[in-house]
């Protein structure tokens, strides 16, 4: 091949002044507007990225830092690539159809959006945990669970666009997924079952890390909160370990939301008690119970005529959720009451049986012999 043969193989047009089909002036513009971009895209980025993150601090707009975060993550590949898109189509400018470059930038957009993407869950997922952390240590596993789980989601979306703007049928690679999907959920069924339930029991909350907790006839306090199994420090000092399907599943009795403990309990003194007396008892275990410091007297009655004994039943409320505080009320309330019992000489009733013996005289039984004989 000579020169005249390789000039002319060139797809430029001497004759008319243009290379590939445009003109000098063109391929200037074109240029020029590409430049503009590549410099003035990461400018604008860096601008509004940093009054996104102004604005979020200092006015405490919350859904701008996720914009901050978001723009951070713009990569310099994407910027390069928007500009000579933006170049070809100034190039292009008045022609119909799609360019040679339209493919490519949607499947660099869908790129740049995956990691957009997975800078707003991670963005989300860093905010909870640092809100939540303190109070609940147990859902940096959920949460990063969670965040596994839209990341996912996330890029198999991105991926099925990008198939699919390339050429490639989808249909049946969906099909194909929902297929093995159905197949892999019922294989692990049981784990998947937990997984859900240990996000419902970190967005629900109905207990957290250090409630005390009774589930059917197991109780203790909350120690950690898993992926798939919750762990309770039993009162006897054991270790109890229940899957989060089966927690969820059960009535749970959670004594830390408790805001005030309501306390009934009875006393029997004897029957032998003279009725004066009997009115008096209410009240003196009013007082008893007024005396307390945290306490907020309800009722107090002769509530019944027992087997062995006349009982009076008591309500009153302990205004903690403390177990510890309603025993030590409890006690002063018993010591205060058994002083006034001694006083006024009440005896507490215990179970007892009384026999009633009859005898009879020999004389009453001769004469019941004679009146049989007649």
């Amino acid at each position: 091949m000579n020169w005249q043969d390789l000039w002319e193989s060139l797809p430029f047009d001497p004759e008319n002044g243009t290379f590939l089909g445009h003109t000098l002036q063109e391929w200037v513009f074109a240029t020029c507007a590409g430049l503009l971009a590549f410099v003035l895209l990461p400018l604008i980025n860096r601008i509004v990225r940093k009054r996104a993150d102004a604005l979020s601090k200092h006015r405490r707009i919350r859904w701008l830092g996720i914009v901050g975060a978001v723009l951070q993550a713009s990569r310099f590949w994407f910027f390069l690539s928007v500009s000579i898109w933006i170049g070809s189509e100034v190039l292009l400018f008045g022609d119909r159809g799609v360019t040679g470059l339209d493919k490519p930038m949607i499947v660099i957009l869908l790129l740049q959006a995956a990691i957009w993407g997975r800078q707003a869950i991670q963005f989300i997922i860093d905010r909870q945990l640092e809100e939540r952390l303190s109070t609940n240590p147990a859902e940096a596993t959920t949460m990063a669970a969670l965040g596994f789980v839209g990341r996912l989601v996330l890029y198999t979306v991105i991926l099925l666009l990008i198939l699919e703007n390339i050429g490639v049928d989808v249909t049946a690679l969906v099909a194909g997924l929902g297929v093995g999907g159905i197949a892999v959920a019922l294989a692990a069924q049981n784990i998947l079952g937990d997984l859900f339930s240990s996000m419902s029991i970190v967005l629900d909350k109905p207990f957290v890390l250090g409630n005390f907790i009774i589930v059917g006839d197991m109780m203790g306090t909350v120690q950690h909160i898993g992926l798939k199994t919750t762990r309770i420090r039993s009162l006897s000092g054991e270790q109890l370990v229940i899957s989060n399907s089966d927690l969820l599943s059960s009535r749970i009795r959670n004594f830390k939301r408790m805001q005030e403990r309501r306390v009934v309990f009875n006393i029997g003194v004897t029957y032998d008690t003279p009725r004066a007396t009997l009115e008096r008892i209410p009240g003196i275990i009013r007082d008893a119970i007024e005396k307390q410091e945290q306490t907020r007297f309800d009722r107090s009655h002769f509530f019944r005529f027992g087997d062995s004994s006349l009982i009076f039943e008591s309500v009153y409320y302990v205004l903690s959720p403390d177990y510890a505080i309603y025993m030590n009320t409890q006690q002063a309330i018993n010591l205060q009451i058994m002083e006034q019992f001694e006083a006024l000489e009440v005896e507490f009733a215990f179970p007892t049986q009384t026999i009633h013996l009859q005898t009879s005289t020999p004389g009453d039984a001769s004469l019941a012999a004679g009146e049989t004989a007649e």
